[in-house]
């Protein structure tokens, strides 16, 4: 049902008049995400606290209306959309660190926390939040946890869920419940922690969060490989795990990738080169200079042609600031993007750019790829304007090709973007009919009128 005048005014009354929007200007704002959709919400509304978020999911199951939580918008998958209506409801209000806890090494946050405030907040502290999403100077903790946010370092130190020991949340029932333990250890019951955590929204919304920490690396050397070959590159990558190296980072950027970058920030990079690897190591400054030196023979001994160390800080800063603008530096290829974030077995990542390169050859599409190399996750982008048929066919097909060649690997169709609406329709491709059917079934039980975050996650029943 549409949301009416009736409607808004209870709203307003929950959260207060000035944090419910309903004209056309405001509701325009929250439209869109990273994905580059479309679709203007029927009101947003901001909660500042679990009561709020409560009174208003109460009030959706009561009045048959969508409720969709949202972040900072950075999405790349649809996810935070209002694809058939509703109201959009921002976590950004409550964005208070609620405690940190060096002793037992943990934190309590509010989802609208910017990540990268809070990872700067605690290594003040001396301690280590290591989920790092490109987006983490805008993205929320609550965002990253629905999501299950990855970025570099997931290759040493896991993805969020990771990091994730607890969680305050209201289903889509409008019941607050508590989850998970403070605690190293747990293991009392299911794992609802890690059930919400990736469910995109579409169980409950969460408003508290739990995380644990680590101390904070005494040192970090930061190490660049240039290749003539990009097969030499991927076939590093393999080879430094082989030697017993656990980088805490691994970056690839195919030649598409570097001249985008170069041409974004002119710092100097070799647009001639085919593959450049960045990679990272950590420990106390014995261990990290030891590990460097082991790295770089391994680039060398796979063909690099030239390997260098970082040591200067604002120097590695501009590599990372030119591996993590990427994604939005990319439209200089295009007018339109089509982005998928697969993963494999990180031994199987030579046969994966072997076959983007195959792709491209076949399709004539600009394709560029980069990510996370070390943990097999490679973000592989399709430069096209949609506008022109042909291309899109080109495109669509590419991607069916790739996602089928990804899982025969015995890879994923996403890392950390999530399904959203990008990947409904690829879902089952993945996911077979038993799984799907367990999966709506804990839907039915979180969420008993479906009225969270509609349209995201499954593929649309036939």
């Amino acid at each position: 049902m549409p949301i009416d005048a009736a409607i808004i005014k209870i709203l307003k009354k929950i959260v207060g008049p000035k944090h419910v929007h309903d004209s056309w200007h405001q509701r325009a704002a929250y439209a869109y995400d990273a994905s580059n959709r479309d679709f203007t919400p029927d009101a947003v509304v901001f909660p500042a606290t679990t009561a709020h978020v409560a009174e208003i999911i109460n009030l959706a199951n009561l009045n048959n209306f969508y409720v969709i939580p949202r972040g900072a918008g950075t999405g790349m998958t649809g996810g935070s959309l209002a694809v058939e209506g509703g109201v959009v409801m921002p976590l950004t209000r409550m964005d208070q660190v609620l405690g940190v806890d060096p002793a037992n090494l943990t934190a309590d946050v509010e989802p609208g926390v910017v990540t990268g405030d809070f990872q700067k907040l605690v290594e003040a502290q001396g301690l280590f939040y290591p989920p790092d999403p490109s987006s983490s100077a805008y993205c929320t903790m609550g965002g990253n946890v629905a999501e299950c946010a990855g970025g570099p370092k997931a290759v040493k130190y896991g993805v969020t869920r990771d990091y994730v020991l607890g969680l305050e949340a209201v289903t889509g029932a409008g019941e607050v419940v508590a989850t998970g333990v403070r605690t190293a250890k747990g293991v009392v019951g299911y794992d609802l922690t890690r059930l919400i955590t990736g469910s995109e929204g579409t169980l409950a919304v969460i408003t508290r969060i739990t995380v644990r920490l680590l101390p904070l690396p005494e040192s970090v050397r930061t190490i660049t490989a240039v290749y003539d070959k990009i097969d030499d590159a991927a076939k590093t990558v393999a080879a430094v795990f082989s030697a017993g190296i656990i980088c805490r980072s691994i970056e690839y950027l195919d030649q598409a990738a570097i001249g985008c970058a170069e041409s974004h920030l002119e710092i100097g990079l070799p647009t001639d080169a085919e593959a450049i690897l960045l990679l990272e190591v950590d420990g106390d400054p014995q261990q990290a200079e030891r590990a460097a030196e082991r790295v770089a023979k391994v680039c060398r001994d796979q063909n690099a042609r030239t390997v260098s160390g970082v040591d200067d800080a604002e120097a590695a800063a501009n590599l990372w600031k030119a591996r993590k603008g990427l994604s939005p530096a990319l439209f200089k290829y295009g007018p339109h993007k089509i982005n998928e974030d697969i993963v494999v077995p990180r031994t199987k990542i030579p046969d994966v750019v072997r076959r983007i390169n195959e792709l491209r050859a076949k399709t004539g599409l600009t394709m560029v790829s980069f990510g996370h190399a070390g943990d097999g996750n490679i973000h592989f982008n399709i430069m096209l304007d949609k506008e022109d048929p042909v291309a899109l066919e080109k495109a669509e097909s590419a991607v069916v090709e790739l996602f089928d060649y990804v899982l025969k690997l015995g890879g994923t169709i996403s890392g950390e973007h999530g399904v959203g609406i990008s990947k409904a329709p690829y879902f089952d491709m993945e996911i077979p009919p038993a799984q799907m059917e367990i999966m709506r079934q804990i839907k039915d039980v979180f969420d008993p009128n479906h009225i969270l975050n509609p349209g995201k996650m499954f593929p649309p029943e036939t």
